[in-house]
């Protein structure tokens, strides 16, 4: 399976930089989480991937080539852009067979792909009469006629119920598990953090964050500090913290440091620690420290 590179990746509207000098790698056998604001510029990322968009400088290269450079690209890249993208008046089944067609994939991956995604039962009601749920397993669909080795999701999840998200969570899950490279963009933190293994954030089209979810979020731990010499104390950690919270006359929170370095710093001083306790971050405080949402609302 083939992973994707993105490299100095840069997209210029006259004056306006949707994109600026982004790099990252999405890597086969995992989910990436493709995170940041409204605006950040993760959808214009995703279409310069495949061509739909040219980029002003840079590149992005899957498994060491660019897309329009692939013979046979959708049996390497599947992507779900618009959950909305089909005629009204054709059946899901035709909608498949036109696509299958036009890849040069055989037949039978309509029927499997139409059992695969739970539309086997509507696979010949037009797709106007189609809920946003079921649009966005059509689209899914659509992206896997290729058997592709690279996936590239945009808000994959939008209309689902719960039940269609856990569907969603397991399939995305089996897709990685079958060294796929899987791009996900998506806006819910909370099922985000249940599937991603890997983490891109961009904020106004730069990079603010790229790792394993897990290290990314050990990192950004925080501790709660008990003391009552907390100011003092506060004034003490400030040079090697990433910030510091004022929790109340006697607690603090503390970014970005380890309980055994915040111990040892306040024993230096004399100051007196009466309870340490770190807290590792949501997915969604991480998306909001590395963002600036938090600080910014």
């Amino acid at each position: 399976m083939s992973g994707v590179e993105v490299r100095g990746l840069t997209k210029r509207y006259g004056t306006l930089t949707a994109v600026d000098d982004l790099s990252f790698t999405v890597r086969p056998g995992a989910v990436t989480a493709f995170l940041g604001p409204n605006g950040a510029g993760k959808t214009t990322t995703m279409r310069m991937m495949v061509g739909h968009v040219a980029p002003t400088s840079g590149g992005v290269t899957i498994g060491g080539r660019r897309y329009r450079d692939l013979p046979r690209p959708t049996t390497v890249v599947g992507a779900a852009f618009d959950g909305a993208a089909f005629h009204p008046r054709h059946s899901a089944r035709n909608h498949l067979r036109i696509y299958a067609a036009m890849g040069g994939h055989p037949g039978r991956r309509v029927e499997e792909l139409l059992g695969l995604l739970g539309l086997a039962a509507a696979g010949d009601r037009a797709t106007g009469t189609y809920s946003t749920g079921m649009r966005q397993r059509l689209s899914l669909a659509t992206a896997l006629l290729g058997d592709p080795g690279v996936l590239l999701l945009d808000e994959p999840g939008n209309g689902l119920d719960p039940e269609g998200t856990a569907w969603l969570r397991a399939f995305l899950r089996e897709l990685a598990g079958e060294g796929r490279a899987v791009l996900v963009s998506s806006h819910a933190l909370g099922e985000v953090q249940q599937v991603a293994d890997d983490v891109v954030v961009i904020r106004r089209g730069r990079l603010v964050a790229a790792g394993a979810l897990g290290e990314l979020a050990g990192a950004a731990h925080v501790v709660r500090v008990s003391s009552p010499d907390a100011d003092r104390l506060a004034r003490v950690l400030a040079p090697a913290a990433r910030a510091i919270d004022l929790d109340g006359p006697h607690d603090l929170r503390v970014h970005g440091l380890e309980p055994a370095r915040i111990a040892d710093l306040a024993a230096a001083h004399e100051l007196r620690v009466h309870g340490l306790a770190a807290d590792r971050p949501s997915l969604e405080e991480l998306f909001l420290d590395l963002t600036g949402e938090r600080t910014d609302a």
